[in-house]
C-alpha cells in the first residue's frame, strides 16, 4: 500500500470518526458509510460517562508511531472517568461479508468502528 493510500485512508478514518455513522459527501466524493458498535461493558458504563468518552474519540488526535504503526488512524486508547476505553476501525466491502478490496476507496468501504472496554479486547 502506498504512503498516499495510507494518508487517504486515515483522512477517512479521521473524518467518520469526527462526524459519526454517516459522513456527509465531500464534492464528488461517495458517502462514507460506516456503523459504531458498542461492546456490553462499555454501553453499560454511566450515560454521563459513555458521552464523554464518544466525545473524547471524536477528537482524539494523539496518534504516534508507537499508536499508530501504519498511519491510519483506526485505533485509539483513551482514559475516562477511570476507564481505559479502545476504539478500532475496521474495513469492509460495502455487503459488510468481506474486507474492503481497497479502504482508500470509499465508493468500496464499509467502516465498521467499535468502542469498548480495554478489558474486552
Amino acid at each position: 500500500m502506498s504512503t498516499l493510500d495510507k494518508i487517504r485512508i486515515a483522512e477517512l478514518n479521521d473524518r467518520f470518526r469526527q462526524e459519526g455513522q454517516q459522513g456527509p459527501n465531500v464534492g464528488d466524493e461517495p458517502d462514507l458509510s460506516g456503523q459504531w458498535f458498542y461492546t456490553i461493558g462499555f454501553a453499560d458504563l454511566p450515560e454521563a460517562t459513555v458521552a464523554l468518552a464518544i466525545q473524547a474519540v471524536r477528537t482524539f488526535d494523539s496518534f504516534t508511531p508507537d499508536n499508530d504503526p501504519y498511519g491510519e488512524h483506526d485505533f485509539g486508547s483513551i482514559e475516562i472517568d477511570g476507564h481505559r476505553i479502545f476504539w478500532k476501525i475496521d474495513y469492509y466491502d460495502r455487503d459488510q461479508k468481506f474486507a474492503s478490496p481497497d479502504p482508500s476507496d470509499p465508493a468500496v468501504t464499509y467502516r465498521a468502528m467499535t468502542i469498548m472496554l480495554a478489558e474486552e479486547y
